[in-house]
């Protein structure tokens, strides 16, 4: 009888331990600090005295609840589901009355699957679900895939390292604005690729990550700068839209960026309401120069630059605040 008692306790106590499993999980609680979506800078807090979340950005503080989710965690505005924030791990995605935001990556993160190349000689890399893919330089019809590690990371980007069949591969991220040598396109990260010890320069991301988020204002216009108080203004916005102020009315449209860096503005269309002569003629001109913009490229100084084959160019910088 003995062994038997002794044998009881642990059994009920297994059981509590079971029944204490079962209990239902409440919800995923988000990575709480900052976020960059796109070109838009977020913070993201948590109120310990309730259950409500922050969102800072610009000038504006977002109040989001918990709302259901199948996985990760979603917080949305009360009684307005076109504004809200769901993420996991160290990506999240930001809706801010029904427009949605580029992918948002906490310091460092990158995005998936992640593209990197380089030029001279040609190689490109992925990276996607634990594996590296490359392209090897001089080898351009043949690719291999090697299995790799994240050796470390930091706000400032990431370091993989594989090897497999005597081929020992690193590829370095860092966050940092890159130039194509040869398109001159520009990317939002530059890259290392070293195999078996040579090292291959180049530049990997989203190009778009760059002009995405944030609304910019033209600080001049061809060299001729803007009429005091004025104001003209753009959004890249999803699905390739564009929208914006251009002067006296508001203005929307289509953009096309290609990988040779071809940047292209068309379909542009605008209310209908009349200003003083001087805006309207400065209307005229912005969208003039909008319609045959050929490149646009980011600035020493972080600014917008779109240029037409004729060399005007229009400059414009982030604006610090949330547009109404």
């Amino acid at each position: 009888m003995s062994p038997m008692r002794i044998l009881a306790v642990p059994v009920a106590v297994a059981g509590l331990v079971l029944s204490a499993c079962s209990t239902t999980p409440g919800p995923e609680r988000p990575a709480v600090g900052s976020y960059a979506c796109g070109q838009l800078d977020i913070q993201v807090s948590a109120d310990p005295d309730s259950r409500l979340l922050s969102v800072d950005y610009l000038d504006k503080r977002l109040q989001l609840e918990p709302a259901e989710s199948a996985s990760g965690a979603l917080y949305q505005a009360p009684g307005d589901d076109s504004t809200r924030f769901w993420s996991k791990g160290e990506r999240a995605m930001l809706t801010i009355s029904g427009q949605n935001y580029p992918e948002c990556l906490k310091p460092g993160a990158l995005e998936r699957p992640f593209i990197a190349l380089g030029n001279e000689p040609f190689w490109r890399a992925k990276v996607q679900g634990g594996m590296l893919e490359v392209t090897r330089p001089h080898e351009q019809d043949a690719t291999m895939s090697i299995l790799v590690d994240l050796k470390s990371e930091d706000r400032d980007g990431r370091r993989f390292i594989g090897e497999d069949d005597g081929v020992r591969a690193t590829l370095k991220v860092a966050t940092q604005l890159c130039q194509d040598t040869m398109s001159g396109v520009q990317f939002p990260y530059q890259a290392r690729l070293t195999i078996n010890g040579d090292v291959f320069e180049g530049c990997g991301g989203d190009p778009l990550r760059l002009f995405q988020g944030a609304e910019w204002v033209v600080d001049d216009l061809t060299g001729k700068g803007i009429i005091d108080r004025s104001r003209m203004s753009l959004q890249f916005r999803e699905d390739n839209r564009v929208s914006g102020r251009a002067s006296c009315n508001r203005f929307t449209g289509r953009y096309e960026f290609t990988g040779e860096g071809s940047l292209t503005f068309s379909q542009l269309a605008t209310t209908r309401m009349a200003c003083a002569p001087a805006l309207m003629n400065q209307e005229d001109r912005f969208l003039d120069v909008m319609g045959r913009v050929s490149r646009g490229r980011i600035g020493q100084h972080g600014e917008l630059l779109l240029s037409t084959p004729e060399g005007e160019t229009i400059k414009a910088f982030q604006s610090d605040h949330d547009s109404p």
